[in-house]
């Protein structure tokens, strides 16, 4: 089926409303309507078939690491990274009226957000248990009426959800942020030299010794910064490593350029997944840790 280039006015996120990538969408495109999706893979195929506009999805976290299964999934989206957007996510433990802390005995959530807090879930004596999303595990306890249950989830879950706030601030680390990639089916190319652009993209790395090291040395050598690089097996094949990167630049500056042709030597399928404007809060994060 061929996606209409009629405008939706819609962006996917993965997760039930009151998630926090619901939020994300809310903080970003507050003037559009957010479109919650079971999967991963129906948000990437909502915006594919033209259901909605934008994608929002979550790459990592700055206390839990880099989201599961997200960066095997974005190289067969069929679309392209066109922003990114950092999300402060601050945990609340949420419960129906009438539960009291000490009337708790179990917490459900999404395995990141109890990752994210598992400092504050020990204090409470409370045990953990893994749910498919945090505004999911809301939902839940609020529709069964379960009872010594609560969930770990966001103040938006909470109002949609009519559950009390027991705890906020559960999260371990008060830095705790979500960096997220907005992704559409048209790539967008911005000026390379109108601000500060990341560049993210996807490559395999030949069989052979010291691949890897004599891929990157082009980054070195032309003095581009790699914010990010993560591997992962493809194919089930323990030989076959794929590398997902992210780079200060643009394809078009000489140094990127230049980077890109001798990892281009080194690697097979090397595919640019998108050029964006970074978000000025990625450099403020930087200055605040210096």
């Amino acid at each position: 089926m061929t996606p209409s280039n009629e405008p939706t006015n819609k962006i996917a996120f993965q997760g039930q409303p009151g998630a926090y990538s619901d939020m994300s969408c809310r903080a970003v495109h507050p003037d559009m309507e957010t479109l919650p999706c079971p999967s991963f893979e129906d948000v990437f195929a909502s915006v594919r078939d033209g259901n909605a506009d934008l994608a929002m999805i979550p790459i990592e976290n700055s206390v839990a690491g880099r989201v599961a299964d997200i960066h095997h999934l974005l190289p067969e989206s069929g679309l392209h990274i066109i922003a990114e957007h950092f999300q402060p996510v601050n945990h609340h433990l949420l419960a129906p009226s009438g539960e009291t802390l000490e009337t708790l005995k179990i917490v459900r959530s999404h395995h990141q957000a109890l990752s994210q807090c598992r400092n504050s879930i020990r204090a409470l004596g409370l045990e953990p248990i893994t749910h498919a999303d945090t505004a999911g595990a809301a939902k839940e306890i609020s529709e069964h009426g379960l009872t010594g249950v609560a969930a770990i989830a966001s103040e938006l879950a909470a109002n949609i959800y009519g559950l009390e706030i027991l705890k906020r601030s559960m999260e371990d680390e008060a830095h705790n942020t979500t960096r997220f990639i907005i992704m559409t089916r048209e790539p967008f190319d911005p000026e390379p030299d109108n601000g500060p652009v990341m560049t993210s993209f996807v490559f395999q790395v030949r069989n052979v010794p010291a691949a890897l090291y004599k891929a990157m040395g082009g980054f070195a050598t032309n003095g581009v910064n790699m914010t990010k690089l993560e591997s992962y097996m493809v194919r089930g094949e323990f030989t076959a490593t794929q590398f997902y990167a992210d780079i200060e630049g643009h394809p078009e500056h000489a140094s990127v350029r230049l980077a890109l042709e001798e990892l281009g030597f080194f690697s097979r399928e090397v595919r640019i997944l998108g050029v964006y404007p970074a978000n000025p809060k990625r450099y403020s994060a930087r200055s605040a840790a210096e």
